[in-house]
């Protein structure tokens, strides 16, 4: 079976970096933010866990950083297709609608991308902020704030991210993992990419 690259090798390290610091992120968030003891608890406790959720932090910031010498550029670039990709909504909804001829990423992962380098710039520089002004009520507030804000869009939609990485699109988390797709399956899902 011929195979194409669509993820280079640091792009794919990068993607794991990021998506485990995430996860971890999430993880200990979620902890600090309902008082979990028993999550407190695996990490030998609340004061160690908040080391782990801030360093994670800095890990998370810089693989985002860099994720947009991976993403960035193509994330911003829309056309008629991509459009008309949304009308249909990529054909989730329904096998019988025609999905127009797509490049190398989606409508759909443009759009998810832009949402998650957003909310991480967000919730990087509020967490930031919570890290080391802690003297400033007014900061210290306004930071709460927008982490919490950036927190509900990361539960919400890296679920969702996974979920069609995985099992709404079989073959898709191969990408991931090796950097390769066959090239009868680019064709098709990719005609504007490899034609």
């Amino acid at each position: 079976m011929d195979m194409v690259r669509k993820s280079s090798v640091d792009e794919v390290l990068n993607h794991w970096i990021l998506a485990g610091s995430c996860i971890l992120l999430i993880i200990t968030g979620f902890a600090f933010l309902f008082h979990l003891q028993g999550v407190g608890a695996v990490f030998g406790g609340f004061g160690v866990m908040k080391s782990v959720h801030n360093w994670a932090g800095v890990v998370f910031s810089v693989s985002l950083l860099y994720s947009m010498r991976h993403y960035l550029k193509e994330s911003l670039e829309y056309d008629a297709d991509d459009r008309q990709w949304f009308k249909v909504a990529g054909g989730y909804l329904s096998h019988k609608v025609k999905v127009p001829p797509m490049g190398k990423y989606n409508p759909g992962q443009k759009l998810y991308y832009l949402v998650i380098l957003l909310a991480g710039i967000a919730i990087a520089a509020s967490g930031f902020a919570i890290w080391f002004m802690k003297d400033d009520g007014n900061i210290m507030l306004l930071s709460h704030l927008v982490h919490n804000v950036a927190f509900v869009i990361f539960v919400i939609v890296v679920p969702v991210h996974i979920y069609l990485g995985t099992l709404a699109n079989p073959g898709t988390f191969r990408i991931m993992v090796t950097g390769t797709m066959p090239l009868e399956t680019a064709k098709k899902r990719h005609p504007k990419w490899i034609s």
